[in-house]
């Protein structure tokens, strides 16, 4: 694809402590993200040995890492360099030898191959505004195999803006202390600030749109996050 000039260069939006590598080594201390129970779910809704796994945003790849003995080709997608470079580490150090790292992003990566059966994406969409957003989500209806699963979670406030207010400062008054073992209050402000936590009910209609059926909605009551399983019509 010939990328317009007006195009959203994701790597201006990725936030600048995902380039840097220094930052990258603590990373994922700091996030305490397990992904098994992701994995469990991929699996329960079909995720198998002859299907290909596409992970957008993958970071250091915590879930490529764990699927890879599950299927045959996992795709892991990021627009930062010292972060696919753990990743391509961590996969050689365990002799995983199906894990493809794509330095791209959600408007730029060009799926090569059979459609993914499964698109995968964790705390990487609020790097986009909304409009980007909706052209993403029509991108990875096209990476899809017809009934494939777009499965993803991110920040999503499932309130009204009236709503708002008062559930931020909520999450807020629960951030960590200190930097080094999880967000602080000042680096969820920036997020709330700079990049793009959107509504849930901006975010259905765009995935109806695009060419998904939702599935399932997931952990909607905590107001702030949200989980999506989708299927490509």
């Amino acid at each position: 694809m010939t990328t317009p000039t007006w195009y959203l260069d994701e790597l201006d939006h990725a936030g600048p402590e995902h380039l840097d590598a220094g930052y990258v080594a603590g990373y994922d201390r700091k996030t305490g993200v397990d992904p098994a129970g992701d994995l469990a779910l991929l699996r329960d809704l079909g995720l198998g040995e002859a299907d290909t796994l596409v992970d957008l945003g993958t970071g250091t790849g915590a879930l490529p890492l764990i699927a890879a003995p599950y299927c045959r080709r996992v795709v892991a997608v990021d627009v930062s360099a010292p972060m696919l470079a753990v990743l391509q580490q961590r996969a050689e150090d365990a002799g995983i030898a199906n894990i493809e790292c794509v330095r791209a992003g959600f408007l730029s990566y060009e799926h090569q191959g059979a459609p993914a059966n499964v698109v995968y994406s964790r705390h990487a969409l609020h790097h986009l505004p909304d409009f980007w957003k909706a052209v993403a989500f029509e991108r990875i209806a096209a990476m899809l195999k017809t009934g494939g699963i777009f499965h993803f979670r991110d920040l999503f406030l499932s309130v009204g803006p009236g709503e708002a207010a008062e559930a931020i400062e909520h999450w807020l008054a629960h951030a960590s202390e200190t930097p080094e073992v999880g967000w602080t209050r000042e680096e969820l402000e920036i997020h709330l600030r700079e990049e793009y936590s959107t509504f849930t009910w901006l975010i259905e209609p765009m995935l109806e749109r695009a060419g998904f059926r939702i599935e399932a909605r997931h952990g909607l009551e905590s107001k702030i996050y949200a989980a999506y399983t989708c299927v490509r019509v």
